[in-house]
């Protein structure tokens, strides 16, 4: 019945993916073979649960990459030959412990089927035969150990994936661009603070705002590479388009943080929004010294979103539009699952480009983005007879 249940659940996940996230689908490799299943099961000395086996015959892991499949605890589904090795290397880590550390940490009848990749932490599956926890499912935290308590088997598994799929964005899943994330929206914080408050005398003791940003500062590429195929979206288009997104996106989070109800705040924008250029930032300035006093109350609210906002928004206003972009989308990523899609509209819906690797950036020729050092490999890599790839 377990393994009917692997079958039914993969036929949910597989379809919603192909319908809502088709790239994130394709990423999904094809069956393996039985004898590749034996030779694993005789190479690392265990026996696979039928769940685990059903479920290889159905998909032999994902590709690894940006797309990749992952279950919502953000693991890649595993092939069989990284089953291998990443089970191999627990257990190197894990030979010096006795019986009873093992069994919370690493046995070497566990497997890993899930990996997180940036660290050694991953789904498990518990292999030991005749034990009542045979082919239940676990997550390994390099800290702290295995835990046997995400659910009884496999299938019980993938039908809970299947069911938070369909649930949709209140089951945590998100698309964009055709690829499955997971991300869960936060509950909005109780509000704080009002538009009458008073602004303190200049020389009321409060933290400073860092004014040294200029428009035309040169962002380093890093910032975008996290954004993937919008960074390199934001890299292309022409400065002003960026600069109406920048203006759009600091409107959201002055909305979403609650700082839109300050009137210094919310004439400053409105003024960007009509074209006018503001005065020099001042840190007596009204504008600023309300973003100062708005800094105090948010540590005392423990409002760590309105904190962030309010110390980012002197660069939104007066700074790169680029560094306004990427600040924005970071602190909305905390606010909304929808931050990639509203992004993406404020930026007027063009065509996305594939997510950018070393080469893209290596050749990007954009005087606002700092890629010096990718151009220089790229430089390195095409060798004398390639074409510079020099900024």
């Amino acid at each position: 019945m377990t393994k009917d249940l692997v079958q039914d659940s993969w036929n949910r996940i597989d379809e919603w993916l192909r319908e809502h996230a088709p790239r994130t689908f394709a990423t999904l490799g094809p069956p393996a073979g039985h004898e590749e299943i034996a030779a694993a099961e005789e190479e690392l000395g265990v026996t696979f649960p039928p769940d685990l086996v059903a479920s290889l015959l159905r998909h032999n892991g994902a590709l690894d990459g940006a797309e990749a499949f992952r279950f919502s605890t953000h693991d890649r589904l595993l092939a069989l030959s990284e089953i291998v090795g990443d089970t191999r290397f627990m257990r190197s880590i894990a030979e010096d412990l006795d019986e009873a550390e093992a069994e919370y940490y690493w046995s070497d009848a566990y497997l890993k089927f899930g990996s997180y990749g940036a660290t050694a932490d991953g789904l498990t599956i518990d292999c030991r035969r005749g034990q009542d926890s045979y082919g239940a499912i676990g997550r390994f935290f390099d800290e702290t150990g295995t835990d046997f308590g995400r659910a009884d088997s496999l299938g019980g598994y993938l039908a809970e994936l299947a069911d938070q799929l369909e649930s949709g964005q209140d089951g945590g899943a998100v698309t964009f661009n055709g690829r499955l994330f997971w991300e869960w929206a936060r509950p909005p914080r109780p509000d704080w603070g009002s538009a009458d408050d008073p602004l303190p005398g200049s020389d009321e003791q409060l933290p400073e705002l860092n004014l040294s940003c200029s428009p035309t500062e040169v962002l380093p590429v890093g910032l975008l590479g996290g954004l993937e195929e919008l960074g390199a979206l934001l890299a292309v288009l022409p400065r002003e388009q960026v600069a109406e997104a920048a203006r759009k996106q600091l409107r959201r989070v002055a909305v979403e943080t609650g700082l839109n109800k300050y009137p210094e705040i919310k004439s400053a924008l409105d003024a960007l929004e009509r074209g006018e250029a503001l005065p020099q930032p001042e840190q007596a300035g009204p504008l600023a010294l309300r973003l100062r006093t708005v800094l105090v109350q948010a540590n005392t609210h423990r409002d760590d979103h309105r904190r962030w906002a309010a110390e980012k928004m002197a660069h939104g206003i007066w700074g790169s539009p680029y560094r306004s972009v990427c600040e924005s989308a970071s602190i909305r990523s905390h606010l909304t699952v929808d931050w990639r899609a509203d992004l993406h509209a404020d930026l007027g819906n063009p065509p996305l480009p594939p997510i950018p690797d070393d080469r893209f950036w290596g050749t990007l020729r954009n005087p606002a983005i700092d890629s010096s050092w990718y151009a220089a490999q790229y430089t390195h890599d095409q060798g004398p007879q390639g074409g510079s790839g020099s900024p």
